[in-house]
Order: structure tokens, then sequence, then C-alpha cells
């Protein structure tokens, strides 16, 4: 008797892939059958929980889904990869969400080219992510945007035509939550300094950086611009600003993002072999 067909199967049922999975059952019901495979017994348990159907291991089921996504820990990709490679059919679409294992690399531990690489970051958790996107030439634009679709269940979704530019998305979102706290510990630290209790201070740190964001988001105005607005000739922002431009703060920011997108790139060399 013939397995049943799933949509999209999950070859690793972690945080990511459980926050596109919450995101496919929000947004498309019953739609998209999910099956998923972890060792995990508890982490099987919470995918139950969400309608998808599970396994604790790699069988001959895989054979009837239409998309993998690859949501493993990069360091055990290749040897999932050759545990899974048996079941490939010719239509079937990877997606990888693995950081720091390229295409070619993926292609050649499957013999398959039907690939797509991205990189999301740590906010798809809560719907509010941001992920780039690579696809090889042999995968149609159908199957690109069906892709697309399911990874904007998390969030924004980017697209780019060359698979480097997937290191600079790495340095730019995938790393950035992390640039991001690195901010608000700051700014609580120097409100702290400055007499506020430390809950007040994250309150108002919080509040401000996502403020700021909604704002670039919803007013349609340039950063630059909604910085100038906030900036009264002779008042407190611009003696502030003065301090991180004496200290070159774009010039520290691009050079920490141009040493994440190096590493980036360092690790598709070392886990790649």
């Amino acid at each position: 008797m013939m397995s049943k067909s799933f949509d999209v199967a999950f070859i690793g049922g972690g945080n990511m892939a459980q926050a596109m999975g919450r995101g496919i059952v929000t947004t498309k019901g019953e739609q998209t059958s999910l099956y998923v495979i972890d060792h995990n017994q508890s982490k099987a348990d919470l995918w139950a929980a969400m309608g998808a159907t599970t396994s604790l291991e790699v069988s001959e089921t895989l054979s009837h889904c239409k998309t993998w996504v690859l949501a493993v820990k990069p360091q055990n990709l290749k040897e999932v990869c050759l545990s899974i490679k048996p079941f490939l059919t010719k239509n079937t679409l990877i997606i990888s969400v693995a950081a720091g294992i390229n295409v070619t690399s993926l292609g050649r531990w499957l013999e398959h080219d039907l690939i797509i690489r991205a990189m999301p970051n740590t906010p798809c958790l809560v719907g509010m992510g941001a992920t780039g996107l690579f696809a090889t030439p042999a995968v149609s634009e159908e199957s690109v945007l069906y892709a697309e679709n399911l990874l904007r269940c998390m969030g924004l979704v980017i697209r780019v035509n060359e698979e480097f530019l997937i290191d600079a998305v790495c340095a730019l979102s995938g790393s950035g939550p992390a640039y991001v706290y690195l901010f608000i510990e700051a700014l609580i630290a120097g409100g702290v300094k400055l007499g506020l209790t430390e809950e007040q201070a994250k309150q108002l740190a919080v509040a401000t950086v996502a403020g700021g964001a909604k704002m670039v988001e919803s007013t349609g105005e340039s950063p630059a611009q909604l910085r100038a607005n906030v900036s009264s000739k002779g008042g407190t922002t611009l003696r502030a600003l003065s301090v991180f431009q004496e200290h070159h703060l774009e010039d520290i920011v691009a050079q920490a993002m141009a040493a994440a997108a190096a590493r980036s790139a360092e690790m598709a060399k070392e886990l790649g072999t």
C-alpha cells in the first residue's frame, strides 16, 4: 500500500521548523499537510499537537512528500542528507534553512539540483522574521514562489539572485537581532546610570526601538529623514548623535557586518566538505 502523500516534510523539528510549521498551520490550515521527522519524542509530540504526522526516523514516506525542509544543525546536515537521499524523487523541492551550507554542498550530497537555500532569523519565532532566499537555476519560478509563500508565514522574505548575497543577508538580518539586543542592553545600562530603575529603562528602551522601527515601516520616510525630524538644532538629540559620529558608529557597524559575512563564507567551506 502506498504511503500517504504530504505537502511539506520537515527533517528536523526544532524551533525554526516549528515557527514555520505554526505559520503554515495558522495561514493555510488543513490545505497544507505536514510530515515531521525528529528523533526527539517531546518535539514530535509538539508537532502532533499542531496536526502534523510525525516519525522518529527516516522512512520511505519521504518519497511521498513534495517539499522537504532541511532544518537540522549544520554540522549534522551531511549525515542527514546521505540518510534521506534514497527517498528523493526527481521533482522533490529542497528548502534548506541550515546556516552556512551552500547549494553546491547540498547538491553534491543529495545528487539533486532542485534546491533553495534560505536564511531566516530568530524573530521568525514570533512571526516577525526576515528571511533571505536563493534558488538554484534548476528551480522553476513557480516553485520559488511556492517556497517564498511558505517562508512568508514567518515574516518578510527577500529573494537574492546570487548565492554570495546570502552571506550579506546573514550579516544583516541573520545576525542583526543580536546587534539590536546589544543596543537595547546599552540603552538600559545608560538609563540606569542616569537614575532610572532597570525595569523602567528596559520598558523605555524596548518601546523606543520597536516604535522607531514601526515609524520607518509605516511612514514611508527614510531613516535619515526621520532622524532629522527628531534632531532639533541645538537640542539633546544632536548632542547625542554627535557622540556617535565622533566614534564612527557607521564604520563600526559596517566592520561588524563584514566580519559576520566573512564568517558565513568560512562556514560554507568548513562544513561543506
